[in-house]
């Protein structure tokens, strides 16, 4: 409450005076609090909802836009918390549609942002998972076709031993009835026993091939489990993931085709910008809702509509000490009040019965009552009713008890004047 430097200050004594003036400061440092609260909340608020619009529009029109949304919401919130559906329904429900509106449009591009912080870490598992998957496809095709060739030559190596032992014991089904049974390296012999050599050697240089192979195969799986982790540069892994799967893809098919096997489909992994690019905001994100990035976008301005609302509790400005007098008398013409449903003081400010029959001027009243219902002291409830906003009440009080002083003193003024008289 602020009152003149003229005016006497009146404080009440005691612990119950001060307990009153912290309460009172206190009430008064969390309203002029919620101003810049109010501010930082609709700025927050403005920086997502302009981030989303921007993907859509020109910047500069985004950024004209956002200002707009967010004018409106604190703008509308201070309005509706002036004025009552029976007050003026038309214009209730034009400020309570168009704060709709921008809540609506400041929600739904603030969303997009807080969406994009919600979903990047599961974009990433879902991309990295996704690589992964296409190189243990193709690693498990690569391994299918290798054991393939493995068990071949392994078949073909036993049947060239077994020809080596069937010439040497003259068993073999392709000597001649007279040189069967004849044990010994002869020239039938000799020439199985190079064939083994071929297939042996053939046999070993396989083993080689796919050991290197393997080591690539290794390195690449590595680099997938560093991948995953995220340790050191993930940018260098990932072009290590890229070259190691070249490699096994380039070392796999010159032995398959060597051995006449089809090679399987190379996996088609993403590039890395594509690999860690954040989400782009597009409508098709309501398609997979995401909870959490709606609440978080609705939160901010649930958190600046109410504080705004709660705003209009505090009237733009002080009155003057001229303004306190004249809202005062004025007030007092007034004769019907009660409390009503939001236990505020309310009053009809229609002429009662007895002012119509004796044509009574309510100029004076009703202009105190639009000179307060525009500064924000009282609030119109419907066409013949208003409540005290609780900027008036400390007001009134001061007024009240300075009339109370008033008339005390001039009490003991007569008292004293009549006991002088009667000492005379």
């Amino acid at each position: 409450m602020i009152v003149s430097g003229s005016k006497k200050k009146h404080s009440g004594g005691g612990l119950g005076g001060l307990i009153n003036r912290i309460q009172t400061l206190f009430v008064g440092l969390l309203r002029i609090w919620s101003i810049p609260i109010v501010l930082m909340l609709s700025v927050s608020s403005g920086f997502t909802t302009y981030y989303g619009m921007s993907h859509f529009i020109v910047p500069w029109i985004a950024l004209i836009i956002t200002i707009a949304i967010q004018s409106i919401i604190v703008i509308c919130s201070l309005e509706l918390a002036g004025i009552h559906w029976k007050a003026n329904r038309t214009r209730y429900a034009s400020i309570f549609a168009s704060l709709m509106i921008a809540l609506a449009a400041s929600i739904t591009f603030s969303y997009f942002k807080f969406y994009e912080i919600s979903e990047h870490e599961n974009m990433h598992i879902s991309r990295l998972n996704q690589a992964q998957r296409e190189v243990n496809e193709y690693l498990s095709e690569v391994l299918a076709i290798k054991t393939r060739i493995l068990e071949k030559e392994i078949a073909e190596l036993n049947k060239a031993s077994e020809e080596v032992s069937q010439a040497y014991f003259g068993k073999h089904p392709e000597i001649q009835p007279q040189y069967r049974d004849q044990v010994g390296e002869g020239p039938f012999w000799r020439h199985y026993n190079q064939l083994y050599e071929r297939e042996k050697q053939q046999y070993d240089q396989l083993e080689k091939d796919f050991a290197q192979l393997d080591q690539v195969v290794r390195k690449l799986q590595i680099n997938l489990n560093n991948l995953d982790i995220g340790s050191g540069n993930i940018e260098k892994v990932y072009h290590d993931v890229l070259t190691h799967s070249q490699d096994v893809q380039i070392k796999f098919n010159q032995l398959a085709s060597k051995f006449g096997e089809s090679v399987p489909n190379p996996p088609e992994l993403m590039p890395y910008d594509q690999f860690v690019q954040g989400v782009t905001p597009s409508f098709s994100m309501w398609g997979n809702f995401s909870m959490f990035a709606f609440i978080c976008a609705a939160m901010v301005d649930f958190f600046t509509v109410l504080l705004s609302y709660r705003l209009e509790f505090t009237a733009p400005g002080p009155l003057s000490e001229d303004e306190q007098e004249l809202v005062f008398e004025c007030l007092r013409q007034f004769s019907e009040f009660r409390i009503n449903e939001n236990d505020e003081l309310e009053m009809v400010i229609e002429k009662t019965e007895i002012e119509r029959a004796r044509r009574y001027s309510d100029w004076s009243r009703m202009f105190a009552v639009g000179f307060l219902l525009n500064r924000g002291f009282l609030r119109k409830i419907d066409e013949r009713t208003v409540e005290f906003a609780p900027n008036l009440y400390p007001l009134i009080a001061e007024r009240m008890g300075d009339k109370i002083q008033a008339l005390k003193a001039r009490a003991r003024e007569a008292a004293l004047a009549a006991e002088k008289a009667g000492e005379q």
